[in-house]
């Protein structure tokens, strides 16, 4: 194993760790609304919280650290501490600004931006005025969660990757607790007691932001308060940021165009669809964003130094890596989503029809689980080259793409149609990605890529398969159907899946699998 693939599944690992907690916490977090709320309060409660979290990707998370992290790592390299500080507090200070009045203009045109994507709202009563306020009320969670990613970028520059990776865990916590206190005393005010879900967003978003600041002072971060525009490497951060809004966030477009054709289905598909791909999710950000934000630092490195061969190994190992642990969780989605679905959701107002119609939409939507996860190590490679108009043209393509297979599909699957469509666009970006990538670096060995891919398709598959016949045998030995034994035996199948996984990759000599074996052994020791 090579020491840039050792690394990287270290810091993977931590990464890893941090956003599994996360991420049950955000299944809890679902399964509380499932739970408490009607179909037509989470189906307003999705829309509306669609609208900031869209634009969190366009303005914030997703484009912001990929155009933050390399400037500010390539100032840290080559320039004094001090100009790297001072860059980061003049973007913090235009972030603010320029956020602090898109958030104005929004909670001014809540009524308007939501009529736009969910005017079918108005057939039911109190519906569309549901969403418009929890629009408002959830709009300033955009400059909190701006402030956040650039506090995570500052921390991942310096190789920091632990905290900033517990900070949306802070997010989960934040708007729990908010939701649980607000619940009986919004019903005893005449409220909808999903209001607090609004109001918990917020509160998430600013523990999100305090959690990360006690480790960037730490590495030596002081605020000033200087506003310059013109500053060399705001400007070069804009250069990306601009066109990279689009071309980062073409999945967030896709999936919004989603939730515009959803909300036109039976009442519930916004939430059906918003429950599968929260579970499709649940591996993309243990997995896939773990391995990005791992490599990124390391790939804006690379491009600093001028290190091309280094470059080409970093992204050809993070592409493998993302195969290795995608693919299994994928196919296990497929083969598991009814089960899945139905011991994490199926209480309280949630019914067996929504457990089933929910798996048929996490089935379409984690056969693109793979590309997702890989386009997340792509697109911050090519801002760091300086490249960032290529996915612009490229999510411009998939965007369309999107839509014209959403139209399509939509008629004879119904919402089912919307996740195969966003499904398929996922796997055509992740292509189109990775055949430009190698225009600018030289090859990233395709031919090992494809082999490395098929070969863990293979296990996978009979990891599946050996999953569901498992189950199936496994859940007719006994009458029981409560909580506890559904447990128990999904967990089981998911133990014995792993098992024939191990087996099956030994088997197949998937390298990557010694890799992760051997990180897990050094961390236990």
């Amino acid at each position: 194993m090579s020491r840039n693939t050792r690394q990287l599944a270290k810091s993977a690992s931590l990464i890893s760790l941090a956003t599994l907690l996360s991420r049950v916490l955000g299944l809890v977090r679902e399964q509380l609304i499932a739970h408490l709320f009607s179909r037509t309060a989470t189906d307003a409660f999705y829309v509306a919280f669609r609208i900031p979290n869209l634009l969190r990707d366009l303005f914030a998370e997703g484009a912001m650290s990929s155009a933050f992290v390399p400037t500010f790592t390539d100032y840290l390299t080559k320039k004094d501490r001090q100009e790297a500080w001072t860059l980061a507090s003049t973007v913090l200070n235009l972030l603010v600004l320029v956020l602090s009045l898109i958030t104005l203009v929004g909670i001014l045109c809540s009524a308007q931006i939501v009529n736009m994507f969910a005017g079918h709202f108005h057939s039911v009563p109190g519906k569309f005025e549901l969403t418009v306020l929890m629009s408002q009320i959830m709009f300033p969670f955009l400059p909190l969660v701006a402030l956040a990613a650039v506090a995570m970028g500052i921390s991942n520059s310096h190789g920091r990757f632990f905290i900033p990776a517990l900070a949306p865990a802070m997010f989960n916590i934040g708007s729990l607790l908010a939701a649980i206190a607000l619940y009986f005393w919004l019903l005893k005010h005449g409220l909808d007691p999903i209001l607090g879900m609004a109001i918990g967003t917020l509160v998430g978003g600013l523990f999100q932001l305090l959690i990360q600041l006690p480790t960037i002072f730490k590495e030596g971060f002081r605020y000033s308060s200087r506003l310059a525009f013109r500053h060399p490497g705001v400007r070069r951060i804009l250069l990306l940021l601009g066109p990279g809004t689009l071309g980062l966030a073409a999945n967030q477009i896709n999936i919004f165009i989603n939730t515009w054709l959803a909300t036109s289905q039976e009442e519930g598909a916004v939430s059906w669809l918003n429950y599968a791909f929260r579970l499709m999710q649940f591996p993309i950000g243990i997995f896939g964003v773990a391995i990005a934000t791992a490599a990124l630092p390391t790939i804006s490195t690379h491009v600093s130094r001028n290190e091309t061969e280094g470059l080409r190994n970093t992204i050809s190992s993070s592409l493998r890596m993302v195969f290795m642990v995608n693919v299994p969780a994928s196919l296990g989605l497929v083969f598991l989503s009814t089960p899945i679905i139905s011991l994490i959701y199926q209480h309280g107002r949630f019914k067996a029809s929504d457990t089933n119609s929910t798996a048929n939409a996490l089935i379409f939507y984690s056969i693109g689980l793979f590309a997702y996860s890989a386009v997340k190590v792509l697109v911050p490679a090519f801002y760091a080259l300086g490249r960032s108009r290529v996915p612009v043209a490229i999510s411009a393509v998939a965007v369309s793409l999107n839509v014209a297979l959403n139209l399509i599909l939509i008629k004879p699957m119904g919402y089912r149609g919307l996740a195969l469509g966003t499904a398929l666009t996922a796997i055509l970006n992740f292509l189109l990605l990775f055949y430009w990538l190698q225009k600018y670096i030289g090859s990233l060995r395709p031919n090992l890529l494809i082999t490395s891919f098929f070969k863990v398709m293979m296990a996978s598959m009979i990891m599946g398969i050996g999953c569901f016949y498992f189950h199936q045998w496994f859940y007719l030995l006994s009458s029981s159907d409560t909580t506890v034994w559904r447990a128990l035996v999904l967990f089981l199948s998911i133990g014995v899946g792993l098992i024939i996984l191990f087996f099956a990759c030994k088997l197949l000599r998937i390298s990557e699998l010694d890799s992760a074996v051997n990180l897990v052994k050094r961390r236990l020791k």
